[in-house]
């Protein structure tokens, strides 16, 4: 009775309906985030496979965008894609952060400014700025990063319990994790 159901005419005919809306819509949204990415410029890397690797010995760091997009002016843009969703506040600054360092590397590694980069979470895509404030800020949070350990951290056996950096930490919890 049921697999009569299932053979009948009309009940195939609603399913092959169906599979075809789905596939439709499915190429719309395909169409749709090609569209949105031309706005960004040609695909010029990507991270995968042979990813570009940035490097630049003047402020002794290296990174690997997710994507790099070319403008027709010639300038790239960086692209950090994050498989999350967007945070409610907007972008973490830890992220902004890392576009910004990826803005810097594409600076000084083709001598030209990117106009921005962009922050791509599953759900909403950001433009970072990259202007003199961006850098300067990112300038800042490098210098500290050569500073000497200042104290600051309130080990305990709770906080250094499960933290990845217990082995090689001079302020760790005398019992840690173990």
């Amino acid at each position: 009775m049921v697999l009569a159901f299932l053979l009948s005419a009309p009940f195939l005919a609603l399913y092959l309906v169906l599979v075809g809306a789905g596939l439709a819509a499915w190429g719309i949204r395909v169409l749709a985030i090609r569209r949105a990415e031309s706005r960004l410029g040609a695909l010029t890397a990507i991270d995968a496979g042979r990813p570009a690797v940035l490097r630049s010995e003047r402020y002794r760091m290296q990174g690997r965008p997710d994507a790099i997009r070319q403008q027709r002016d010639g300038r790239l843009v960086p692209i950090e894609i994050k498989s999350r969703t967007s945070p409610p506040a907007g972008p973490a600054r830890s992220h902004v952060v890392q576009v910004w360092a990826y803005c810097l590397l594409v600076e000084d590694t083709t001598g030209r400014s990117p106009p921005f980069g962009v922050l791509r979470y599953s759900d909403r895509e950001w433009r970072v700025r990259w202007d003199d404030a961006a850098r300067q800020d990112l300038l800042a949070l490098r210098a500290a990063l050569d500073l000497p350990y200042d104290g600051r951290a309130t080990p305990s056996p709770a906080k250094c319990r499960h933290c990845a950096w217990f082995e090689v930490c001079d302020a760790r919890a005398a019992d840690g994790p173990g």
